[in-house]
């Protein structure tokens, strides 16, 4: 098992972790529908990616209707 031989000071440890922040994610607008949707990926909410339809979106379903 790893020991330390001398104490590490502050610096040198938050110098090592100067690269451990998380990016934020860069969200892209949807050139069908205009809402923002992840850069490569299929839009949530037309279901389009590239310009054309790959997701058949379903209408909204209403609960009520369907619980009667």
């Amino acid at each position: 098992m790893a020991v330390q031989q001398n104490k590490v000071s502050r610096a040198r440890r938050n110098n090592r972790r100067s690269h451990d922040a998380l990016v934020a994610a860069n969200p892209n607008e949807c050139p069908s529908c205009g809402e923002l949707k992840r850069p490569h990926h299929v839009c949530p909410s037309c279901g389009s990616y590239n310009d054309r339809e790959v997701v058949a979106m379903a209408d909204e379903i209403d609960l009520d209707e369907d619980a009667a």
